[in-house]
């Protein structure tokens, strides 16, 4: 099965963010209209994920996921059980969806707090929006709801490309 990359607007936000935080590639257009949503698709090879049930004829080379309105985590389970990530968890940026890279923790003085910095070996950036990410009690809570989203566990080491 080859890697789906999805693009969705602002209605489905919180999804895409956790489909990123699994590995996901998931192209967020914010207040793009359904036709938006199709012609990005098309030009940049993504299946549509929505909450309509509407699908012009003009579009009927796209692939679009019309998702019922149900709980996030009935979303990534079906998601997740059909497609397959780009990447493994905490890969991408949950921002911007760019790919993290790994990094030293040196290089990130001045931008985190010193306790990460003596902690990790490692940290991941975006070299998007410049963001630093790290494995703290936020990624506990993440992982939690992922499991159990899924209803397994994630991989015990993320690595991350860099």
């Amino acid at each position: 099965m080859a890697p789906a990359r999805f693009v969705t607007d602002t209605s489905l936000e919180f999804l895409a963010r956790r489909l990123r935080f699994l590995g996901y590639d998931v192209a967020l257009l914010r207040g793009a209209r359904l036709e938006e949503l199709l012609d990005a698709a098309r030009h940049d090879g993504r299946t549509v994920l929505t909450t309509s049930t509407r699908h012009p004829r003009r579009f009927s080379d796209v692939e679009v996921r019309s998702l019922p309105r149900a709980d996030a985590r009935d979303l990534v389970r079906a998601i997740a059980a059909e497609s397959e990530a780009v990447g493994p968890p905490f890969s991408r940026c949950p921002e911007c969806n760019v790919a993290l890279h790994r990094r030293h923790p040196f290089e990130a003085r001045g931008e985190v707090p010193g306790r990460v910095l003596r902690a990790a070996r490692t940290l991941t950036y975006c070299p998007s929006c410049g963001k630093w990410f790290w494995m703290g009690s936020h990624v506990a809570r993440l992982r939690a709801w992922l499991e159990e989203a899924l209803g397994h566990p994630l991989p015990s080491e993320t690595p991350v490309e860099g």
